[in-house]
């Protein structure tokens, strides 16, 4: 394993590029979340959508015994399959993950004029529904963090083909990092098989990922792995809006 000496990183733009390069030349997650742990000066949250990415990064943060804050966003609109996941993940980790719900008048106010199904009329009405549920929560929920840490992928989709392991947010003054970006999807399913971790069961049904239940369905052999998420879309690296702005405009 290659041994990394990095200054530690405070709440600003200065030593993110060091802290990237310094997480590419380690060769774990468990080494990468020890230098995140160790350099990161200031809350360090973790937004997990328990996905097979997400339980992977979860894995190696409970193994480590930092100082971390978990959370998920619960948008009201979760397979039951995820929320067994949750429960499963914290009964095994004995880690705390806080559920964060969207703002209750917003939500209603949201459906009032779109609709309990509205967000499948157009990508602005469904962009306005992750805006409420997900976007907004996010950003309340991050306020003031040193770091944002997800589980994103460089092979997931086109559109995150250049997912750096870290990178410095301006819009949320934090740095944004991305322990696992880097690895193939071959990497992440030995890593969970290997160390038993808990996955959601519709993985095994066809859904390799998993968001909201009435925008998500299973995909077809030879589609994309995100080709099952809004599937009624035809626009290309299509995105919820938490890892991608501006926000859609609301009520």
């Amino acid at each position: 394993m290659v041994q990394v000496t990095l200054k530690p990183v405070v709440e600003s733009p200065a030593g993110v590029a060091d802290l990237d390069a310094a997480l590419a030349e380690l060769d774990s997650l468990d080494a990468r979340i020890d230098l995140i742990a160790r350099t990161v000066e200031g809350r360090k949250s973790f937004s997990t959508s328990l996905g097979l990415e997400d339980q992977a990064v979860l894995h190696a943060i409970a193994r480590s015994g930092g100082e971390f804050d978990i959370f998920m966003l619960d948008t009201g609109r979760h397979f039951p399959e995820t929320l067994e996941v949750l429960d499963a993940s914290q009964l095994r980790y004995r880690q705390k993950i806080r559920v964060i719900s969207p703002s209750a008048d917003e939500t209603q106010a949201l459906v009032e004029r779109d609709g309990i199904l509205g967000f499948r009329t157009s990508i602005d009405a469904r962009k306005a529904c992750c805006e409420v549920r997900k976007v907004r929560p996010l950003m309340a929920t991050l306020a003031g963090a040193a770091a944002w840490i997800t589980g994103l992928r460089r092979s997931q989709s086109q559109g995150r083909s250049n997912v750096p392991f870290a990178s410095w947010d301006g819009a949320m003054n934090l740095i944004k990092i991305n322990p696992i970006a880097d690895w193939s999807l071959e990497q992440l399913q030995a890593y969970l098989t290997d160390n038993s971790v808990p996955v959601n069961s519709l993985h095994a049904r066809g859904f390799p990922s998993i968001g909201c239940q009435p925008c998500t369905r299973a995909i077809k052999p030879g589609e994309d792995i995100r080709a099952g998420r809004w599937w009624w879309e035809n626009e290309d690296g299509k995105e919820c809006g938490l890892h991608s702005r501006p926000a859609a405009a609301v009520p």
